[in-house]
């Protein structure tokens, strides 16, 4: 069954030009021009990706994602005219999986499209789960539960936190973790990492300012706390 992808942008042109194009490569592409009728677009048809504008009429893009994610974790691919680094920080931050600058290639964005899609689908071995001290991540079902309660992740900081649970005490660069993580490295913008961290701390750890779980390791990046590890397997 093809996957339906939903366009949201204020031009005709571009909204055009990609359908067309995503169309012939077999996916099922649906529309919208801002993002209020985004948000009913993708109520009625649960796409399994979203291409979004930022700089909409009625409703921009940073506020349907604010409103979207309330309702259902659907990966985004920004498409933004912007060129500031805080731009694309914010729409990270906000819970975008990638971005793409205007103008783009179609084939780099099929490229990235597939590159996304293979994150919030990729599967581990059925019985692969991972666990600290009161944090389980089973890969299987790509569900994370802290003292029991399930914890809503992204499709990156899910990716994110399995790479560092899988390998507690091991510190991991910027670099590799980017690599790891995307496949590609958002232009070279590390910070996207940084981002990714501090949303994870605020979802998992009991006081962010104190990281239980995710230490920072200065000068080089961050590792899974591998005390949290014995204290599990010392129950």
């Amino acid at each position: 069954m093809p996957k339906t992808i939903l366009v949201v942008d204020d031009k005709a042109s571009l909204r055009t030009m990609v359908q067309e194009y995503l169309t012939a490569e077999g996916y099922q592409v649906v529309i919208a021009d801002n993002g209020r009728t985004a948000l009913f677009v993708a109520r009625q048809e649960k796409p399994d990706l979203i291409l979004l504008d930022i700089m909409m009429p009625e409703m921009g893009g940073y506020e349907f994602m604010q409103k979207h994610k309330q309702e259902r974790d659907t990966p985004i691919i920004l498409l933004t005219a912007k060129l500031e680094e805080s731009d694309k920080v914010l729409g990270l931050e906000l819970g975008a999986d990638d971005y793409i600058t205007k103008p783009f290639s179609m084939r780099e964005l099929v490229a990235r499209i597939r590159a996304v899609l293979r994150r919030a689908e990729k599967q581990a071995q059925p019985s692969e789960v991972l666990e600290a001290h009161g944090l389980s991540l089973d890969k299987a079902s790509r569900l994370v539960r802290l003292e029991g309660k399930s914890v809503d992740l992204t499709p990156s900081e899910f990716d994110l936190l399995a790479t560092l649970m899988a390998w507690p005490g091991r510190a991991f660069s910027r670099g590799e973790l980017l690599d790891r993580l995307q496949g590609t490295s958002f232009d070279g913008v590390e910070r996207t990492i940084d981002v990714h961290i501090r949303n994870l701390r605020t979802k998992i750890e009991p006081e962010p300012s104190q990281p239980r779980y995710i230490e920072t390791v200065f000068g080089v990046g961050y590792r899974f706390s591998a005390e949290q590890v014995r204290m599990k397997n010392e129950e």
